[in-house]
């Protein structure tokens, strides 16, 4: 299992200057490569390394920086690639579709550069590191870290890390591998969990965890947002600026909290987490136009990746259920129907009369249903 540790840089002006110079130079080569593989059509990692590595070289790369460059636009083209098959641009020749194929991949000046052990090297006990700039090598360039951090850098860290620039702050992204521990098995059933607006999650115990203070941030920025766009002065723009990203922050904040109190109780009841499969519920979902705002910042998809990455470090198992009538089932009876549902809050069966909160009554349904594709599942496994 692989996982990505964020460490703080706390580097003297000096040094900052020379690392966003570095920013700047492999982001403008990355830019080159882009344009070479746009014009050429080659955008394999080997085959744009080839075309482009010498050029690189002569815009004040050294060997492994111009290689890192070529690959980091081989990748983006990549996910391009999956994103055009996959529709997330919409049908060919859609407009949007069209503007995204007729020019190249653009980085920003301040974009993300990967660099590997020979551009960077950790003096872990030390706390510092030491990186490759075009203004030559910098070394003991202090780190802050939480002592959990420190510890998985010194026994897991393997591969690349990202040199970052964010909100005035340096980091660097390491990622490091850990050992997959054993998946236990569900003794006691399932920790069912519905995902929604109005509540983020309800857990099939009663837990509900609410949405409302979230929302009401949304709206809020979105207002703010509209007015600022609309006033369009240079001090409005500033504020924009300022406010960008804060959200997404808020948002991931909630879901991180949210997911880990979700797997420390499965942990602790020795159960695994349903979940719902929610794969393409915005191109299914029609809605009127403010819902549609509500719905794509929705980011019900970073809830299950964290669910995932914790569950997966705690040895929980976690399936993806049907999310198909969960909210319109009786979760006493079974008993499915539109009228179940008198309102967002209710469920009241009309068959067997049984009344919950609706999201409580679709997470014992998730919950259920989490248990039976659990056995479904391994009893494939026993039979090949």
């Amino acid at each position: 299992m692989k996982l990505v540790v964020q460490v703080k840089l706390c580097p003297d002006e000096t040094t900052e200057t020379a690392l966003r110079e570095t920013l700047h130079v492999c982001n403008r080569a990355a830019n080159h490569a882009s344009r070479r593989a746009f014009q050429t059509r080659v955008t394999g990692k080997t085959a744009l390394q080839r075309l482009v590595y010498g050029e690189l070289k002569q815009m004040g790369l050294s060997a492994q920086p111009a290689i890192h460059a070529a690959r980091k636009t081989a990748g983006a083209y990549a996910t391009l690639k999956a994103n055009l098959k996959a529709g997330n641009y919409g049908p060919e020749g859609s407009k949007r579709r069209t503007k995204v194929e007729s020019k190249p991949i653009r980085f920003r000046k301040d974009a993300a550069q990967p660099f590997d052990d020979r551009c960077l090297s950790w003096q872990i006990d030390a706390r510092t590191v030491s990186i490759w700039t075009v203004r030559g090598r910098s070394a003991r360039i202090a780190f802050q870290c939480s002592p959990d951090q420190l510890k998985m850098l010194a026994e897991y860290r393997k591969g690349e890390s990202d040199l970052v620039f964010r909100g005035g702050t340096w980091y660097l992204y390491a990622t490091c591998d850990i050992p997959d521990p054993e998946v236990k098995d569900p003794v006691n059933g399932f920790l069912g969990v519905d995902l929604g607006i109005a509540n983020i999650a309800t857990t099939s115990d009663g837990t509900v965890h609410a949405g409302k203070h979230l929302n009401q941030i949304r709206h809020r920025n979105r207002r703010l947002r509209t007015r600022l766009q609309k006033k369009g002065t240079k001090s409005a723009k500033r504020l924009l600026r300022k406010l960008s990203g804060r959200e997404q922050r808020f948002a991931a904040d909630i879901n991180h909290r949210i997911s880990k109190t979700i797997v420390t109780e499965a942990e602790r009841t020795s159960r695994g987490i349903a979940l719902e499969d929610l794969g393409g519920i915005r191109e299914r979902v029609r809605l009127c136009k403010p819902q549609q705002v509500t719905l794509h910042s929705w980011s019900f998809q970073q809830f299950g990746r964290f669910v995932a990455y914790k569950a997966a470090r705690a040895g929980v198992p976690v399936v993806h259920v049907d999310p198909r009538h969960t909210s319109q089932e009786c979760c006493e009876c079974g008993h499915i129907s539109k009228r179940n549902r008198p309102n967002q809050a209710t469920f009241r069966c009309t068959s067997c009369g049984f009344a919950e909160h609706a999201d409580v009554n679709a997470a014992r349904n998730i919950a259920s249903r989490g248990v039976t594709g659990w056995a479904v599942s391994h009893a494939a496994e026993d039979a090949a």
